[in-house]
């Protein structure tokens, strides 16, 4: 029996009726551990393949936002993205646009795989086949199941979130005289568990599982939903052009959504404590959305828009054409 005989069989028993003889390609594979395990090292795989290309971009986006506030004690004019890429490397060197990448390896570990697990775990129950017996989604449903996918993988990977928007702000830290504060990844780790304790590995996590609700709302649930429709619409077949088109429609969402709450993440994360672990600048997400706006306008909120757009948009392209490239190899369906 060849691969279209079983397949056919397989949709027979799944939907105990008659389907075509030779089904539609987008439907997706059983749910089993060894499928929902081969999703999550592939998206792992594919996260950190992306990650090696624009990670740079990461690191000065998060230099913009953060230098917000030292711009706003000395009057001085915020630099351009292209000022801050050149300021690094000239001043740090090339590693210093590299800085916090262990944090960000291990965070993918964690985040970026499960919350492609999570989102394919439950949009299971709301697929169904239309009149063309084809698999589709609701939009409401697959925006619903992407947000709750990232709101949990977030809260689980948000200390090594913090870890990582310190050591990408600690080389302008040094330039502005500020004595050492991180070394290594678990030197970092170290020391926020000794000025606040395991809370404060939890610091702007409100903020932090915001942005990862919107971004994963605008990659995942939108990269799913851009690929059912323009397949639909363009009568593309599930491809190469079919995958960069949803991509970066994905990219171009997750970046609008996420922005906002990039913003004030950064800020909640990267601001000092007192002795007892107490923020000083900002007291919470709402405090500092009203100081963010009151201070410096409300377009602060999108200040380092470009550069996550720059980001998000090849590392959308690369991680889907990854991940689905990963399991055409091992024989699956796509995603």
């Amino acid at each position: 029996m060849d691969k279209d005989e079983r397949e056919y069989w397989h949709l027979r028993s799944l939907y105990n009726e008659d389907v075509p003889r030779f089904p539609p390609t987008n439907v997706a594979d059983p749910l089993t551990a060894r499928n929902l395990f081969q999703l999550y090292i592939n998206t792992f795989i594919g996260a950190n393949l992306a990650e090696s290309f624009v990670f740079p971009l990461d690191v000065a986006k998060t230099r913009m936002q953060v230098d917000g506030e030292q711009a706003k004690k000395t009057g001085s004019a915020m630099p351009t993205f292209r000022a801050t890429l050149s300021n690094m490397i000239k001043v740090e060197g090339f590693k210093s646009l590299y800085a916090g990448f262990s944090a960000m390896v291990t965070r993918n570990f964690i985040f970026n795989s499960l919350r492609v697990v999570l989102y394919d775990v439950f949009r299971r129950p709301f697929l169904y086949q239309n009149e063309q017996k084809e698999e589709v989604i609701k939009v409401h449903m697959a925006l619903g199941c992407s947000f709750a996918a990232g709101c949990i993988a977030q809260a689980l990977a948000n200390p090594f979130d913090i870890v990582k928007v310190r050591m990408q702000t600690e080389g302008r830290r040094r330039q502005l005289g500020y004595d050492v504060r991180v070394n290594s990844m678990v030197q970092a780790f170290a020391d926020i568990y000794r000025s606040g304790g395991l809370p404060s590995m939890w610091k702007g996590v409100g903020p932090s599982c915001m942005r990862a609700c919107l971004m994963t709302t605008g990659d995942v649930g939108s990269y799913d939903i851009s690929k059912r429709t323009f397949k639909r619409l363009l009568n593309l077949q599930d491809g190469l052009p079919l995958r960069f088109l949803s991509s970066m429609t994905a990219g171009l969402t997750a970046s609008v959504l996420s922005c906002p709450a990039d913003v004030i993440k950064s800020r909640m994360m990267n601001q000092p404590v007192d002795a007892s672990g107490k923020n000083l600048y900002y007291k919470n997400s709402i405090d500092c959305v009203r100081k963010l706006v009151r201070e410096e306008g409300v377009l602060t909120l999108y200040k380092g828009l470009m550069p996550t757009w720059f980001r998000l948009g090849p590392f959308s392209v690369l991680f889907w054409l990854s991940v689905e490239q990963l399991r055409q190899w091992e024989g699956q369906s796509g995603f």
